[in-house]
């Protein structure tokens, strides 16, 4: 795209990887180049914490914030009733409002870290919840008044929808209403905040233009939309997800070391993109920093999970992560150097099962013995719980050493030589 930007905002998007596509850039841009536009990001209460999944759009939030403009935080207290159906192969269980309150309760410690809700700019970022006009609706006055601006055909023509439909799980009236809801919540905040963008990411495409025409129907406004690459790490995997399942921004969920771990164990090939995204080091450091190779990226990634865990937990946290982390790699927690298993590329192949590293790094005498270990929960993968004795260990996975544990006090590193 050729589109050179006016405003800092989208610069800054469109520079340090965070633009998918806009539903109009040259309108867009023009709008914030008047400072404290108000644009918003939904965030439905599925659990107690977002996970790293979402810190794209955290950070989307942040440099809105930090270019001059209002961010809105809305949490769907109304929408989780329903779930967002976008790109699922199956409906959301259901939540009780109860477990919604406590959820949303959870996700509002994440957001202080990265947004000022507090402070007295006229662009203080602001906390809604889409329970407080969803709750309300009468269903016949919102079918009469807003469903007849929906158009059935459109709706079932979104990506989103059609991956659905053609799963064998059927798409059920209630989550078919959802992106109806979003797009109300779009139109109400322009409404009430007088918000002029919405964010997300690149699966909620559809549910942002229907939020947009609405808005134009109903109130004659013009919005707009604005969406974010859905990340895939360089080997494929979904972005939030780690070996021991997903990786949770709340201290009390994941803690600072393991978050500061996760991030200090990126594949080589996704430094610099990430350094760009989740932190704010500027953009010719990060590209210097992503270009780096052999022993030397691994600096790179320490600078990475110290940057990315310092704005989610603070600088105390990631300085006691770091030295947490040379300990217990460097001597072993206990003051010997950790023996370390080296394999060569053709040694490892296509990968090796995390039972035949256990059995070779001498943390167990046979496969029997490694295998009974994971089941009773005596075996780590760099201090997580290791549970799966299926696990394969492929060179993506070792391109920085990893660290096996049998017990608390037995320890060794795998890396590639």
């Amino acid at each position: 795209m050729t589109y050179h930007p006016k405003s800092d905002f989208i610069a800054v998007m469109m520079e340090r990887g965070f633009l998918a596509d806009c539903t109009d850039y040259q309108g867009l841009d023009e709008a914030l180049m008047t400072p404290g536009q108000p644009g918003y990001i939904g965030f439905d209460a599925t659990a107690k914490s977002l996970h790293v999944g979402s810190l794209i759009q955290i950070m989307m939030l942040r440099w809105l914030q930090k270019t001059g403009h209002q961010p809105i935080t809305l949490m769907g207290g109304g929408t989780t009733k329903v779930g967002d159906p976008s790109f699922r192969a199956d409906e959301r269980p259901l939540l009780t409002e109860n477990q919604i309150d406590d959820n949303i309760a959870g996700i509002k410690k994440v957001f202080a870290a990265y947004i000022d809700y507090d402070s007295e700019a006229p662009n203080k970022a602001l906390m809604l919840n889409n329970a407080e006009w969803l709750d309300g609706l009468n269903y016949l006055e919102f079918l009469r008044d807003i469903g007849r601006h929906f158009s059935v055909n459109r709706m079932l023509s979104f990506e989103s929808v059609k991956s659905r439909l053609d799963r064998e799980q059927s798409l059920s009236f209630l989550e078919f209403n959802y992106m109806i809801l979003q797009a109300y919540d779009f139109m109400e905040l322009n409404r009430r905040y007088g918000c002029i963008l919405q964010m997300g990411g690149s699966d909620q495409w559809g549910n942002i233009v229907n939020g947009i025409d609405l808005t134009r129907r109903v109130i004659d406004n013009e919005v707009f939309g604005l969406t974010s690459p859905l990340l895939t790490t360089s080997d494929g995997k979904k972005m939030g997800k780690s070996q021991d399942g997903a990786v949770w921004l709340n201290p009390d969920m994941r803690s600072p070391y393991e978050f500061w771990q996760f991030w200090r164990n990126t594949t080589d090939a996704d430094v610099g993109r990430f350094l760009k995204l989740y932190t704010e080091m500027p953009i010719d450091e990060c590209e210097r920093l992503g270009a780096l190779a052999g022993s030397e990226i691994n600096a790179a990634k320490v600078i990475l999970a110290n940057e990315v865990t310092t704005l989610c937990h603070g600088a105390d946290a990631a300085a006691t992560a770091e030295a947490t982390a040379r300990e217990v790699f460097e001597k072993g927690g206990v003051g010997d150097d950790l023996p370390t298993l080296t394999l060569s590329a053709s040694e490892l192949g296509d990968g090796m099962s995390i039972v035949q590293l256990i059995v070779k790094s001498g943390l167990a005498k046979s496969g029997k013995e490694a295998k009974r270990l994971i089941a009773e929960n005596g075996a780590k993968l760099d201090d997580a719980p290791l549970t799966d004795a299926g696990l394969m260990i492929d060179s993506g996975a070792l391109s920085s050493p990893i660290k096996l544990s049998a017990g608390k006090k037995r320890h060794a590193l795998v890396q590639l030589g």
